[in-house]
C-alpha cells in the first residue's frame, strides 16, 4: 500500500510535467502529509484536512480556504488510487478571492528603488550590482521576477536584442525584444560580472555572492530593506506596501500610457502587450491597467472625442 507521502510525490511529479510550478503548493502539502503522518492517519479524510487548514489562529479566513483548497486538489488525485480518501467540500471554508491592489510607481520611484538597490553590501561588489541590474530589467520589461532570476547567459542574445523567457508560467516560453539601452545596461552588467566572478558556478546570468544564482527570496528579502531605505515601505515586517512584482504593473502603465500619448491604436495594441507580458488572456492585463487616473482620463478622452466624429 503506498503511503500519502509516496502519492504526495507523484502528484507533484505528475504537475509538475504538465508545466504547473507548485512552489509553495508544494511546501504546504509536504507539511500537510507530515501533519497526517503524526495523526496516525492512512488516508485524507475531511476531518483531516479541516483540522490541518485551521491550525493557526492568526491566519486569515482565505489562506485557511487556500491551504484546504490546496489539499482537495491532492486529494481529488489520491481518490483514484485510494477509495477511503475524502475530498473536502469547497463550502467548508468559503471565501472571496481578491487581487491585491497593485503599488503604482512612478518615474522617481522606481529611479530611486534601483539607485539604492546598487549600493547594497558594498562589502560584496556583486550584490549591488546584480539587483540593481535585475530591478531595473523588471521595470522596462514587465518580466515576472522569477523568469528574471531564471534567466541563463544564453537566454540573452545581445547582438539580435532578444531575449528568451523559457518555461514560465504555464511551462511556456517567449520572447521579449529589447531596448538598445537595455542591452547596453545588460552588456555592462556582464562584463562586470565575469570580473568580479570569473568562475561562476551555474549558468545563471544573474549571480549573487560565490557565482550562484539568486534565490527568490533573497532578492524578496533585499527588495523589502531597500524600499524601507527609500521611504515607499515603512517596516521590514509589515505586510504592504510596493513589491517587486509591482514593477511589472509598472512597465504595462508606462506601455499604455506611451501609447495614448502617441493617438496609437491602443485597443488593437492590448494584445501585444498581453503576449509581451505572457498572458494567456487579454482579461489578464486588464487587470493590471485599471483604476490609474491617468489611464482613464486618457481613455475618457478618446471615447468622448470618438462619440463626437473625431479621431
Amino acid at each position: 500500500m503506498m503511503t500519502l507521502s509516496h502519492h504526495l510525490d507523484d502528484y507533484l511529479k505528475l504537475r509538475r510535467q504538465l508545466g504547473f510550478k507548485l512552489h509553495v503548493e508544494g511546501i504546504l502539502l509536504r507539511g500537510f502529509v507530515h501533519f497526517a503522518q503524526q495523526q496516525g492517519a492512512m488516508f485524507i479524510s475531511t476531518k483531516l484536512a479541516l483540522r490541518w487548514a485551521t491550525l493557526s489562529p492568526d491566519v486569515t479566513q482565505g489562506y485557511r480556504a487556500r491551504r484546504l483548497g490546496i489539499v482537495r486538489g491532492f486529494s481529488e488525485y489520491v481518490s483514484t488510487l485510494e477509495p477511503r480518501t475524502e475530498v473536502p467540500s469547497q463550502k467548508l471554508l468559503p471565501s472571496r478571492v481578491r487581487r491585491r491592489e497593485p503599488h503604482h510607481y512612478t518615474d522617481e520611484q522606481v529611479v530611486r528603488l534601483i539607485g539604492a538597490a546598487q549600493q547594497i553590501a558594498p562589502s560584496h561588489k556583486i550584490k549591488g550590482l546584480t539587483f540593481g541590474t535585475l530591478l531595473g530589467l523588471l521595470a522596462v520589461t514587465g518580466m515576472r521576477v522569477r523568469e528574471a532570476l531564471s534567466l541563463d547567459r544564453q537566454d540573452i542574445d545581445f547582438k539580435r536584442a532578444m531575449l528568451t523567457i523559457r518555461r514560465a508560467k504555464g511551462n511556456k516560453s517567449r520572447l521579449v525584444p529589447l531596448h538598445s539601452s537595455t542591452v547596453r545596461a545588460l552588456q555592462r552588467y556582464a562584463a562586470i560580472r565575469d570580473e568580479i566572478c570569473p568562475q561562476p558556478t551555474g549558468p545563471s546570468f544573474f549571480v549573487w555572492e560565490g557565482g550562484g544564482r539568486v534565490a527568490y527570496e533573497t532578492a524578496e528579502n533585499w527588495f523589502v530593506r531597500v524600499a524601507c531605505q527609500t521611504g515607499l515601505r515603512q517596516s521590514v515586517h509589515g505586510r504592504g506596501g510596493p513589491r517587486m512584482h509591482d514593477l511589472r504593473h509598472y512597465f504595462a502603465i508606462c506601455t499604455l500610457l506611451n501609447w495614448y500619448h502617441c493617438d496609437a491604436d491602443v485597443d488593437a495594441r492590448l494584445p501585444q502587450l498581453s503576449t509581451f507580458l505572457g498572458h494567456s488572456h487579454v482579461s489578464d492585463t486588464y487587470w493590471y491597467l485599471s483604476a490609474v487616473p491617468e489611464l482613464l482620463e486618457l481613455a475618457t478622452r478618446r471615447w468622448e472625442r470618438a462619440e463626437k466624429g473625431g479621431k
